[in-house]
């Protein structure tokens, strides 16, 4: 049985009381539903429950079940995206945005991001409500497997905070050490998301010492190219 502070693995479809898919963790259901984005990261997602990992709404439902459970539970407002308030609106004249803004587009003023709602003149008028806040949402999802190695657990954390997975890593005691490739180091959401792993590795999994190691590795290409331009000096030198 499911409860607070568990490791699972699970997959869900999202959608609106109209029917209309706004998210899922299948690509084969995004396509179908013209939301594909091929910068998303599609496939089972790890959460810890009552972590906040997935909307509060799920997070709750999840509470009780067994793995391989499937269903769907209705999500209000209050525990999805929050209640829509015709207050969050602000209007801004149109030299405050870079380029030619237009309706519908998500644009960024200072630290908010809204929704542009109308353009009357000069005058940009722009919604900061969440695009789902008021709504309803129906979550059809199936709970996969429950985590129990420690092991796993912390590979879990790197993928819910960095998205990144990591498949060389040991614990030993209380100290873990985790490789990571060194493109890992070019990724912000990596270099952000690696502090939130340790937070909630010492927190969650009692560790006390983690080792983020850096792992270069020479391509075979560059390898070949090595070797060829060693050969190309050797053949100039000899002639």
């Amino acid at each position: 049985m499911i409860s607070n502070g568990d490791f699972i693995r699970l997959s869900y479809t999202a959608k609106l009381e109209t029917g209309e898919v706004i998210d899922t963790t299948s690509a084969e259901v995004a396509k179908e539903n013209g939301i594909f984005n091929e910068n998303t990261r599609y496939g089972d997602i790890y959460a810890v429950v009552g972590e906040g990992h997935v909307l509060k709404g799920l997070d709750e439902d999840l509470v009780g079940k067994e793995v391989g459970y499937r269903g769907e539970v209705k999500i209000p407002p209050a525990k999805a995206f929050g209640e829509y308030d015709p207050n969050k609106k602000d209007s801004f004249s149109m030299t405050k945005f870079k380029e030619k803004p237009e309706v519908g587009q998500r644009v960024r003023i200072g630290d908010k991001i809204g929704t542009v709602e109308r353009i009357v003149g000069r005058r940009v008028v722009v919604d900061f409500n969440h695009p789902l806040a008021g709504k309803n949402l129906i979550f059809q999802y199936e709970v996969k497997e429950k985590l129990e190695k420690l092991e796993d657990k912390l590979k879990a954390l790197f993928v819910i905070h960095t998205g990144l997975e990591v498949k060389n890593l040991a614990v030993e005691g209380e100290k873990a050490t985790v490789e990571v490739p060194n493109e890992a180091y070019l990724n912000q959401l990596f270099l952000l998301g690696r502090y939130r792993v340790v937070r909630d590795a010492f927190r969650l999994l009692n560790l006390k010492e983690i080792q983020i190691v850096e792992k270069f590795e020479k391509k075979a290409e560059e390898e070949k190219k090595t070797e060829e331009t060693k050969s190309e000096e050797v053949q100039k030198t000899e002639s």
